[in-house]
């Protein structure tokens, strides 16, 4: 049995821009209809007990047709919020008319793509973090399973590898309360003055003694050595070693990494570059959203065999940048990636930024 057709709603009246014009050229309407059906009537000689009843059920009949296409997103409007009720953030409303309800229509499509966009970024959140939580605690309970049944010695390099992981979850955690600062509008920085070349020497030395592994090096060139910035100590510092584990993270065995700082009028100009794959044209704003996934992102990059991370790193980078009114981009490059981070270099928060002296 073939399911029957939904009658489709007659909209004749969608071009009027007002709801009271609407209202009041279907009252003009079914009175007009009614009157006209009594003259005819009359003419015809059928009389009022005729006349009337047939010129009531039509009126009644015109008001219907007009009302139902008038109410139509509405009706539609009612549908989609139940279907959101159950999950599904997919139905938008069919918005024709110009008056008050096509205009609440129209909002109530952007309102469902919004919500669509925050469910998909919610189901991408647990996604990440579930796996990259799993990753390093399937891993370290494997190791310390193995020494405490007597598999495997409790050997320095074993500890180092569990003490590895421990480092993975911690920063996993960190960028998950700078994740929560975000959405809590936090927005204070303790500015102070910051020594570029000393900073970047002391950023690429703590993490070169984390990740060894792949024999890295790392190359400080300030121009001039004497460079100063006012920032957040802090955040700066958070900035930076997301740029240089991102670095790390897609760099060959062996590799380079370059930091560089150099004036440019009255900014600071510090870059973090690699050796790497690089990233796509295509994917350079892309990568500074939450849960973006670009050839820097979350996923797998051919040659490293090692997975992007859960792509909020670069998301806390940009808004630590924002804080202090700069500005981060993917700078052209010849070979690997370069991320450029623009720093005014006397303090100048974005709007709404608080700030105090540092300790």
């Amino acid at each position: 049995m073939k399911p029957r057709r939904a009658i489709p709603d007659l909209r004749p009246l969608d071009p009027l821009q007002s709801l009271k014009t609407k209202l009041g050229v279907l009252v003009a309407a079914t009175a007009t209809l009614a009157v006209l059906i009594t003259w005819l009537g009359l003419q015809a000689s059928l009389g009022p007990s005729r006349t009337f009843p047939l010129a009531i059920v039509l009126s009644l009949l015109l008001t219907q047709i007009l009302a139902r296409g008038m109410t139509s997103p509405l009706r539609e409007m009612t549908a989609a919020v139940q279907a959101m009720a159950d999950g599904d953030y997919t139905t938008r409303v069919h918005a024709t008319s110009q008056d008050e309800v096509g205009q609440l229509a129209t909002a109530f499509n952007m309102m469902a793509e919004d919500l669509e966009s925050v469910e998909k970024t919610r189901r991408d959140l647990i996604a990440n973090v579930s796996h990259e939580l799993r990753t390093p605690v399937a891993a370290l309970q494997a190791q310390l399973e193995n020494m405490v049944d007597g598999v495997a010695e409790p050997t320095p390099a074993a500890l180092e590898q569990a003490l590895a992981q421990t480092e993975r979850l911690t920063r996993l955690v960190t960028y998950l309360l700078d994740l929560s600062r975000i959405e809590a509008g936090a927005s204070a920085l303790s500015v102070g003055q910051i020594a570029v070349g000393d900073f970047l020497e002391d950023c690429a030395q703590s993490l070169s003694m984390v990740e060894a592994g792949k024999g890295l090096n790392y190359v400080v060139d300030v121009t001039p050595e004497d460079l100063m910035l006012e920032a957040d100590a802090e955040r700066l510092h958070q900035v930076i070693t997301n740029l240089l584990q991102n670095a790390i993270r897609h760099s060959p065995q062996g590799g380079v990494i370059r930091l560089d700082g150099y004036p440019v009028d009255d900014l600071v100009v510090i870059e973090v570059s690699d050796q790497g794959p690089g990233i796509a044209p295509q994917d350079r704003e892309q990568i500074f959203e939450r849960f973006a996934r670009g050839s820097h992102g979350p996923v797998a990059t051919p040659g490293t065999g090692t997975s992007g991370g859960t792509g909020i790193g670069l998301a806390i980078v940009r808004w630590a940048v924002d804080l202090h009114g700069g500005h981060i981009e993917v700078a052209d490059s010849a070979e690997g990636a370069t991320m450029r981070v623009t720093l005014p270099a006397r303090s100048h928060p974005a709007p709404g930024v608080t700030t105090m002296p540092a300790e």
